[in-house]
């Protein structure tokens, strides 16, 4: 009875450190500034995020990232001297199964200025972002909060600036599967996103 007591105490452990291992808030849970390497077919972009001011925003990323819920995903939307957009159909064109949506933190004082990386919303729903994520281009001063909400930026590039620009450049237009009219017309993958280390000091 012991015996059967400990194997079922076991897999119940092993459930919850599968959970914690996956869920953003469990990930580096004391570093203020997590850094993720995002690899694409065009070359690698380093983030680092603001857990400080946008603490819903980070974790809920670093969970679909934990997840290898962003590798083998495409860059579907590109818009020069605007922003690149992501996080949201893999290669196949279905979309990522998302979690529920999250609380629209772009009051934080973080703006969405060239460099910086925000979560995408649908327009008339402040509080719907799941998966999906965007680089600003430029400094879009169109989507921070006014008089209603903006987009939650929650982090910045630190390396690499220069293949998001190489990705700005290429050529885009309407794309069938999606349904969107700024998709790359050679696609644009991210292979995976990883979590770097945590720095020491």
């Amino acid at each position: 009875m012991l015996r059967i007591s400990l194997i079922i105490f076991s897999i119940f452990m092993s459930f919850q450190l599968l959970a914690a291992g996956t869920k953003g808030q469990y990930i580096q849970p004391n570093n203020l500034s997590p850094k993720v390497r995002i690899e694409t077919s065009m070359g690698n972009v380093v983030l680092q995020l603001d857990r400080y001011r946008a603490k819903i925003t980070v974790d809920n990323f670093l969970g679909y990232v934990a997840r290898g819920q962003y590798d083998k995903t495409l860059v579907h939307r590109v818009e020069e001297a605007y922003l690149i957009q992501a996080g949201g159909f893999m290669t196949n064109y279905t979309e990522i199964e998302p979690d529920k949506p999250i609380f629209n933190e772009s009051g934080n004082g973080l703006k969405n200025k060239d460099g910086t990386i925000a979560m995408a919303k649908q327009l008339n729903d402040a509080h719907s972002a799941t998966s999906q994520f965007f680089i600003n281009l430029n400094d879009n001063t169109n989507l921070d909060p006014g008089r209603s909400w903006g987009y939650a930026v929650f982090g910045e590039v630190i390396e690499g600036y220069e293949v998001l620009e190489a990705i700005s450049e290429v050529e885009v237009g309407y794309s069938e599967e999606l349904g969107y009219p700024t998709v790359p017309k050679k696609m644009i993958t991210i292979l995976r996103v990883v979590i770097l280390d945590e720095e020491k000091e």
